[in-house]
């Protein structure tokens, strides 16, 4: 028990140093760095918390494929930094006045002495029922109990990812694009043109 809490206090201490300097480094490669340091300590605390399908999840999805992406996108792309603090600068404030909100309502529930649910020690002291997997587990609980809220949440990623191509959609004059149905309207004679080349006039 007493290595649990060691390890336990070790991930959420790196944890939370990771992610400060996430926001906090000049050097944008650094904070993806700092990033992917955050995701392996926080799939540590999922290990400790008994939830190893998510940890893995984490460390495949989030450190594989999302940092990875951040780290070749700050580096290949020719992005003015300076612009992009120039305007997180201009919502500091805003950003200041959310943080201290949460940070009073912690408080405020620390003050009320937060009472947990009466089934709420036993869910947290056997996580995964007795003969499932942690894998089976979980997927029983979000296609049975949470399919609504799964649903939705999907349907929100979508939306999110719909909304992100449209804001960065750019259409620059004179670049050709494809026209699908342009092309399957076209008749044989719009698609070919029989030049008659006398002999001897050819290339």
């Amino acid at each position: 028990m007493l290595l649990q809490a060691i390890a336990f206090y070790a991930f959420s201490a790196v944890l939370i140093a990771s992610a400060f300097m996430v926001i906090t480094a000049r050097n944008p490669v650094h904070s993806v760095f700092f990033l992917i340091l955050a995701f392996f300590n926080a799939a540590g605390l999922f290990v400790l918390l008994g939830a190893e399908f998510l940890a893995m999840i984490l460390v495949i999805v989030y450190v594989g494929a999302v940092a990875v992406l951040f780290l070749f996108v700050v580096m290949m792309l020719d992005i003015d930094f300076a612009e992009l603090k120039r305007g997180a600068q201009e919502y500091i404030l805003v950003g200041a006045g959310v943080g201290l909100l949460l940070l009073v309502e912690l408080a405020f529930f620390v003050a009320m002495k937060w009472n947990f649910a009466s089934a709420a020690p036993g869910a947290r002291a056997h996580p995964t029922p007795a003969g499932l997997s942690n894998t089976e587990a979980l997927g029983r609980i979000l296609y049975t109990d949470y399919v609504y809220y799964f649903q939705i949440a999907g349907l929100v990623l979508l939306v999110a990812m719909i909304g992100a191509i449209v804001l960065t959609l750019r259409h620059r004059p004179g670049v050709r694009r494809q026209n699908i149905g342009r092309q399957n309207a076209r008749t044989m004679d719009e698609a070919m043109t029989v030049v008659d080349v006398k002999p001897g006039q050819g290339a």
